[in-house]
């Protein structure tokens, strides 16, 4: 057994100096990744490149955080012992060991509206926050706010100071009660599909656990969001309303197969948005409901986001059958230890969306 590095929390200043081993905002550097509908990339190696990753078609990217029983991250562990099944069928695991974090393009989307106004002074720290999410690597960041609709505060820049000022302009809005949390990170992600290929593209999204009034249906956003290499990391606010919300995974009407999964996943996401985005893209969820609460929390998102693994396989079906169209389920368990495996809990595989 090889031996292992347990790590305590960070605090936010070593987080920002430490190496950047990413979790939830994972892509290689020069690394196209792909989901099993995208063509197959060709990775060559020139004198001025190196290549971090061995890149081949139908490839699932899983970042996963490994924590032992009081919730220190745990390194060290080998591709052979982690089980990774794809709709209960186990999968051969890749442990990619670059640590060059690479580029990387977010979107930061806070909400305005409804109970934004009561959490204002609490989010003084989202500066902060956003420095610690980027790191010290190179980085574009564009700031939205949202509330029936996203409005553009500041475009992709890559000046962290420029926009340091914008997320300062921050204000909450009065906007006839809507919170359109599906139609907020839809517009985010059609805004870093635009972005390079190549560079590692998230959102950190800032709002309530529920969403009020979006035109996008929940299973289109979901399969945008699990056809591509958008993370979501999610700091929800009104702790004390989302706690009182069940999860609908396992709850009534739901079907079986891969019908029942988006269902599923639609049901969950409508209950709390941002924690089922994040869940299902392999990104981080917390909520808070102090200043105190935030600030911690910011340590634990930054400390997570960069501290982890990043497996990878190329999806294989059961003998005799064929991957099928739709979302498709991912199990990440380590049974060695005892402990939480935080990890992409799906993908898409082609096809549109059914209508639920």
């Amino acid at each position: 057994m090889p031996t292992l590095r347990v790590q305590r929390p960070m605090t936010l200043r070593s987080v920002m100096q430490g190496p950047l081993v990413m979790a939830g905002l994972v892509m290689t550097a020069g690394l196209r990744a792909q989901t099993p509908s995208s063509p197959a990339v060709q990775v060559t190696q020139t004198q001025n490149q190196t290549q971090t990753l061995n890149v081949q078609s139908n490839l699932v990217l899983v970042p996963t955080l490994v924590e032992d029983a009081i919730g220190a991250v745990l390194y060290g562990l080998k591709a052979e012992q982690f089980v990774v099944k794809d709709n209960g069928v186990p999968q051969i695991v890749h442990v990619e060991d670059s640590v060059d974090a690479g580029a990387l393009s977010l979107v930061v989307l806070i909400q305005c509206s409804r109970s934004a106004e009561n959490e204002h002074e609490r989010l003084r720290g989202l500066p902060a926050m956003v420095e610690a999410v980027v790191g010290g690597g190179v980085q574009e960041t564009a700031v939205v706010s949202f509330g029936t609709e996203p409005e553009l505060l500041g475009g992709f820049s890559p000046n962290p100071d420029v926009t340091h000022d914008v997320l300062k302009t921050y204000q909450p809005c009065d906007d006839d009660g809507g919170a359109g949390i599906f139609d907020a990170v839809n517009y985010a992600a059609k805004m870093l599909e635009t972005r390079d290929p190549h560079r590692r593209r998230a959102i950190l999204l800032i709002s309530e656990t529920r969403d009020h009034g979006s035109l996008a249906k929940a299973q289109d956003v979901i399969a945008r969001l699990g056809s591509s290499n958008i993370v979501v990391d999610a700091v929800a606010f009104s702790l004390g309303k989302s706690a009182v919300l069940e999860d609908l995974k396992h709850g009534d009407g739901a079907t079986g197969g891969l019908i029942g999964l988006i269902f599923m996943a639609v049901q969950a996401v409508r209950k709390n948005a941002p924690k089922e985005f994040a869940s299902l893209s392999g990104g981080e969820y917390i909520n808070f409901t102090t200043q105190k609460g935030f600030d911690r929390s910011l340590g634990s998102l930054a400390n997570h986001v960069h501290n982890g693994y990043l497996l990878s396989f190329q999806p294989r079906a059961a003998p005799g059958s064929t991957l099928e169209p739709g979302l498709h389920d991912i199990t990440v368990e380590v049974p060695d230890y005892k402990g939480s495996v935080r990890h992409r809990e799906s993908y898409w595989y082609g096809g549109a969306p059914p209508s639920l």
